[in-house]
């Protein structure tokens, strides 16, 4: 037998570190060639690590959470032959040669004296985790999660779970897990919803009262795909002085072309949402204000700008949020356009989106959809200058050349990198895109 280390690889990009997100295996458990044996998360996405060799696992590199740099030892399997660890295992026979080369009384007192102090650690320890082991299999699951949660220790669930649980009011801490290692997983919220929450104690009042007093509390550790989320955004807000730019913009007569475009063509080309028709605006007015379609070196203090707009559409998912990139958007149609927006959303949801896809985008829209709010101020997507905010679209009446009438208005909230763009550029490029959604046929014209 030999052992076989699967090194962090050098997943590219001249990333240096990653960070550990899940384990697949355990200490003990078995491995198969090919299997994935943990996700790790670069700047850019989540990456899952296979193993190239079957064998058993004796010990893993590091915590979920933790960061780890290339190169350093990930997992080591016990494996058939003599693994990769040759010179490795040479090491320890210089080691026992010492004593027999030494031939004295003292190395064997030495020797003899440790002896009797692993046997009872041994000993000790089978007794300390056989004793869990049992009650995970035979006691009742409310019993085993209280316990566990009674030594001091947080539940374990994905972000989607967490987010789901907080949905449904359930405290994670009172949901027995069925998971690897203790995690929580959403057929356990299934199992515990349908069991009435029984193993959630209710204080100060009967039954399942909604005024029970509630004493619970969460930690929620700030890891993968999160953490690189609140360190772009700090590194966005610290280096970069913004200007928002709010404009009302009115939208009935590019929705009134949306829905006959969806009439005439919707079941052959699929439904347009207002979205595409706003990524060609910003095409559009970008080509009149290419200071806006750029990304600003700040250690070299260079501004590239770009003749093709690779347009960021910021997706929320499960697990953050993401900016998925449109790749040369000036060259698609309005079709194309929502088919591409389709695409990388779901790609993003599914945890499926390649670093490709989320690197390089050179303008950035950022859309709530229907709970857009009325004002929002985004956050601009370094290294680019400016990002688009899209509000929600309501229904108001306007005065139109003396009348009131009813018109839908939506806003567009705008940030932009005041280093490089000034307050007048980025009012007149607004105004630019206004000007096309306003006044629709613009958008079909070059």
């Amino acid at each position: 037998m030999g052992h076989h280390v699967i090194k962090m690889p050098d997943i590219g990009e001249g990333i240096a570190e990653v960070e550990v997100i899940a384990w697949k295996v355990e200490v003990g458990g078995q491995v198969a060639e090919d299997q994935i044996v943990a996700e790790v998360m670069t700047d850019k996405a989540m990456v899952e690590i296979p193993s190239p060799v079957a064998g058993t696992v004796v010990s893993l590199g590091g915590k979920p959470g933790e960061m780890m740099a290339v190169g350093s030892e990930l997992i080591r399997l016990e494996v058939e032959g003599a693994g990769n660890l040759k010179a490795g295992a040479a090491e320890p026979e210089p080691a026992a040669a010492k004593p027999a080369e030494a031939k004295t009384e003292p190395p064997k007192v030495e020797a003899s004296k440790p002896a009797p102090a692993p046997e009872p650690k041994p000993a000790a320890a089978p007794a300390k985790t056989a004793a869990p082991a049992p009650a995970a299999k035979s006691d009742t699951r409310g019993a085993v999660t209280n316990s566990v949660l009674a030594a001091g220790e947080q539940p374990l669930a994905s972000p989607a779970v967490r987010r789901r649980a907080w949905d449904l009011g359930i405290e994670l801490r009172y949901v027995p897990a069925t998971g690897p290692g203790g995690r929580i997983l959403h057929a356990d919220l299934d199992a515990y919803a349908e069991a009435g929450g029984k193993a959630q104690p209710v204080g100060g009042g009967a039954g399942g009262s909604s005024y029970a007093r509630r004493t619970g509390e969460e930690q929620v550790p700030i890891m993968g795909l999160r953490r690189k989320i609140a360190q772009k955004m700090q590194q966005s807000w610290s280096n970069i002085p913004h200007i928002t730019y709010v404009e009302e913009i009115d939208v009935t007569e590019v929705e009134a072309l949306r829905a006959k475009l969806n009439d005439r063509w919707g079941k052959t080309r699929g439904k347009l949402t207002l979205l595409p028709l706003l990524a060609r605006a910003v095409v559009l007015a970008a080509r009149d204000f290419p200071q806006m379609n750029a990304r600003f070196d700040d250690e070299a203090n260079i501004v590239t700008r770009y003749e093709g707009v690779q347009l960021g559409i910021a997706t929320q998912s499960a697990v953050g949020l993401s900016v998925p990139v449109i790749a040369h958007a000036e060259s698609l149609d309005l079709w194309q356009t929502a088919a591409e927006i389709g695409r990388l959303a779901a790609a993003v949801r599914e945890g499926k989106a390649t670093r490709d896809e989320l690197s390089g985008s050179t303008i950035t829209i950022s859309s709530l959809g229907p709970v857009g709010g009325v004002v929002s101020t985004p956050i601009i997507n370094h290294p680019e200058v400016a990002i688009v905010g899209v509000n929600r679209i309501i229904e108001r009446p306007m005065f139109r050349e003396g009348q009131v009438v009813a018109r839908k208005l939506m806003n567009l909230s705008s940030s932009f990198d005041h280093r490089i763009v000034d307050g007048m550029d980025a009012a007149e490029f607004v105004q630019a895109i206004r000007q096309r959604l306003e006044t629709p046929a613009l958008l079909f014209v070059e």
